[in-house]
């Protein structure tokens, strides 16, 4: 009786390490996780302030909501709530569009610092795909992707199918 109390329990111990283990090697590295996007605002708007080489959406915009991250291995994940037109903005409200999201669509583009082949510092943005977005500006960004290494300093913009932001991560 001893013997087969013994072979079980040296059994669980086996299968409970060798579980732990597997989980702990399935853990992917957060490059980067962000719990706030912030909308594009005025100053912005356009390609005369464009950051990393992303042009701001025609109109402000706000988000009500965002998370995501992105892992070293390209994974990446963001969720949007409430990414519309800035009720607020008079030129928004002019068009009728105003709190309303009128692109069906949204991508991301990941921006990092790099360098290039000769060790010159670079800027490299890198897309998704297009993903489904409602009026209400609801929207799951998910997609590998491959970002540079080194990737420094990641900026993540959700954006229009042709690449003009309307949130990115910050506050």
């Amino acid at each position: 009786m001893k013997k087969i109390f013994l072979v079980t329990m040296i059994t669980l111990l086996v299968l409970s390490t060798s579980f732990f283990a597997g989980s702990a090697t399935a853990k992917e590295v957060k490059m980067l996780e962000f719990g706030t996007m912030v909308g594009v605002p005025r100053p912005y708007t356009g390609g005369t302030n464009a950051i990393r080489g992303v042009p701001g959406g025609g109109l402000p915009w706000v988000v009500a909501s965002a998370e995501g991250e992105l892992t070293a291995n390209g994974k990446l994940e963001i969720t949007v709530s409430g990414l519309v037109l800035d009720p607020n903005d008079a030129a928004a409200i002019a068009s009728g569009r105003a709190g309303t999201n009128p692109s069906p669509n949204f991508k991301a583009i990941v921006s990092c610092l790099s360098k290039d082949g000769s060790g010159n510092p670079t800027t490299v943005n890198v897309s998704t795909g297009l993903f489904p977005a409602d009026a209400a500006g609801n929207s799951r960004i998910e997609e590998t992707l491959m970002p540079p290494q080194p990737c420094i300093a990641p900026i993540i913009f959700v954006t229009s199918a042709g690449g003009s932001w309307f949130a990115a991560t910050g506050y």
